[in-house]
């Protein structure tokens, strides 16, 4: 299949190329591993078709480093950026190139949803090339103890009650959940405060509270939290209840769902922890062993919005090599190489979904590709000191007892001074 797939990426290639043009295309991103090692077969393949060089460039804090290069006149010509702010920052500066002048637009309307359109679209213009995704909004179970158990698949919370309630009437622990995470324990909680602002306070509401254009003593963003702490500080819902929650890594926290008899029935967590499953049990059979479902509308008028980080592209410089890359970059033969080296979610809707390596991977897929609503996580797009700080501690202080009030008043002097100062695309 790798052969196969190699030489459609060459004749995607060339239908946007000629063969055997000289020159270079600079790439930064903050790729290392795994990613730099796909990022590389694609990059590969498109040297091989046309003759163009592609020059890498990594660093760990690529806003200040975007920030020293544009002041010093030598951006790179591509970039993979971190984030929807720090996309339109520099759109607003004038520092990235209007895809709608390098793209075939009528093409990329057909293989994108509006969806992956919208959000890279900033003041009329586009300014970002998505090329895939993981989501977040799933919940993990024991797929043959489901059936055995005779538990269903709630599609609304009012069913997720009624599901948690039988299985309590059963002596089952509903969930496992895993905030532990050495230097970064406590984000675990923010997904699932993030799941339900989309699904109580929508979309809208919830870019206002990344933008902190609401406070974090808003009534909705007090909602989120009581939902997932009656869920989180119950032990009679949660495995081990707050103590255990605390205390299991994030990786492990799927466990429980897979022992005899399963210690628990259910665990919310991103496409991600499929690699860390069969890690710990690699005889389970994905789509057998263990399966899915989308994380279940609360509010009806919001609907299930998906939740997720995709690999945002974009470019800087306006030159006829990165022109090219871009065009390459937003075909499916070259997302395939990408998603089937990372076993991430492509966005181009006219991936082979033979690239997958299995069919529960292919419904994650399809699922991200029907998704009427996509946000970014909230804390990978705040300010550092709240999103990867206050944000974090506030979820391990409220599991832990804390009183909700005091929290939530606590991210809410770290966030004012964060915004005033200046700081939010730091």
């Amino acid at each position: 299949m790798r052969k196969r797939l190699t030489i459609l990426v060459v004749f995607v290639v060339l239908a946007f190329t000629i063969f055997g043009q000289n020159g270079k295309v600079t790439v930064m991103a903050v790729w290392g591993g795994q990613e730099l090692d796909a990022f590389m077969k694609v990059a590969e393949v498109f040297e091989a078709a046309t003759g163009i060089v592609v020059q890498y460039e990594s660093t760990r804090d690529l806003p200040t480093l975007i920030t020293t290069r544009l002041e010093a006149g030598n951006p790179p010509d591509i970039v993979a950026l971190t984030g929807l702010g720090l996309m339109k920052d520099l759109a607003q500066e004038g520092a990235l190139v209007d895809l709608t002048k390098v793209l075939d637009m009528s093409t990329l309307e057909k293989d994108y949803s509006e969806t992956w359109i919208d959000l890279a679209s900033y003041d009329g213009g586009l300014y970002g090339l998505y090329i895939s995704a993981d989501v977040k909004s799933l919940v993990w179970y024991n797929a043959k103890a489901f059936a055995a158990k005779g538990y269903t698949i709630p599609k609304t919370w009012d069913e997720m009650e009624s599901l948690m309630d039988k299985m309590v009437e059963n002596d089952d622990v509903p969930w496992s959940i895993g905030l532990e995470s050495a230097a970064a324990s406590g984000w675990p909680g923010t997904d699932w405060i993030e799941d339900i602002m989309l699904r109580t306070a929508g979309p809208e509401v919830y870019d206002q509270w990344v933008n902190h254009d609401i406070p974090w003593t808003d009534a909705r963003v007090k909602r989120a939290f009581e939902i997932f702490g009656n869920i989180v500080r119950d032990p009679k819902l949660t495995w081990g209840g707050p103590t255990a929650a605390l205390a299991t890594n994030f990786g492990d926290a799927a466990n429980p769902l897979f022992t005899d008899p399963p210690q628990a029935y259910l665990h919310r967590q991103a496409s991600f922890i499929v690699s860390f499953i069969k890690k710990n049990y690699p005889d389970l059979v994905a789509g057998e062993d263990f399966n899915f479902f989308i994380f279940p509308q609360i509010d009806e008028e919001y609907g299930t919005p998906m939740l997720g980080a995709a690999d945002m592209i974009s470019m800087m410089n306006d030159t006829p090599e990165a022109r090219a890359f871009m065009r390459f970059l937003a075909t499916p033969g070259a997302q395939s190489i990408w998603v089937s080296e990372l076993g991430k979610l492509g966005i181009n809707s006219r991936i082979n979904p033979n690239v997958y390596p299995d069919d529960l991977t292919r419904d994650m897929a399809n699922a991200l590709q029907e998704a009427s609503t996509f946000r970014f996580d909230a804390s990978d797009m705040m300010p550092s000191a709240v999103g990867s700080g206050a944000f974090w501690t506030g979820i391990l202080d409220y599991v832990n007892g804390e009183d909700l009030d005091n929290v939530l008043e606590y991210i809410e002097s770290v966030a004012d001074e964060t915004y005033t100062t200046g700081k939010a695309t730091d």
